[in-house]
């Protein structure tokens, strides 16, 4: 067990915290790396409609995960994906957004910042927990994930359904130009 002033932490049991009575649940969380099969999700888009992975098959998909709806990270970041969404079209690509927010929030921000690319509510958090979005590592993720945000870290998966790349920390303002690099 490894043991500090405040942490109680074992490799597969619960995280404690010596100060506090709350107990909070090991993540159960997978660490996708490129090579791997993006996991199969099916979801709600901000109309309304169901969408799953294999919607995607035959072209390149920006699965970009965000904390929440009409925050200025996430709402730097969904702009810049939206000003570049041509030059990602160009190059075989489509964008999906996924938040814990529900459809009428995913559709507020998207009227208000005039997206012009999907964004799945992920309500049930299944999604990003597959991605291993929800309760990753470290304090911040857990408190995120207490709370129903998850990390900010966008998949690039390939036609065959395969993660490309993985950006675990995004520039928000420049998160485009990462992408478009990769593609």
């Amino acid at each position: 067990m490894k043991r500090s002033a405040i942490w109680d932490i074992t490799p597969d049991g619960p995280i404690r915290h010596t100060l506090c009575p709350f107990v909070l649940p090991r993540p159960h969380m997978t660490k996708l790396k490129p090579g791997d099969p993006a996991p199969d999700f099916t979801g709600k888009l901000t109309d309304g409609t169901t969408v799953s992975l294999k919607d995607y098959r035959g072209k390149k998909l920006i699965m970009y995960f965000y904390p929440m709806d009409d925050t200025p990270g996430c709402t730097a970041q969904a702009c810049s994906l939206r000003d570049a969404n041509k030059d990602i079209a160009r190059k075989g690509a489509a964008i999906l957004g996924v938040s814990t927010q529900d459809s009428a929030s995913h559709q507020k921000f998207t009227d208000k910042y005039k997206l012009n690319f999907p964004l799945l509510a992920d309500t049930d958090r299944a999604v990003g927990k597959a991605y291993g979005t929800i309760g990753g590592g470290g304090l911040l993720s857990a408190a995120k994930a207490i709370v129903g945000m998850a990390d900010r870290v966008t998949f690039v998966i390939n036609e065959n359904g395969r993660i490309a790349h993985v950006i675990d920390s995004p520039n928000t303002r420049n998160h485009a130009e990462e992408v478009l690099a990769l593609l």
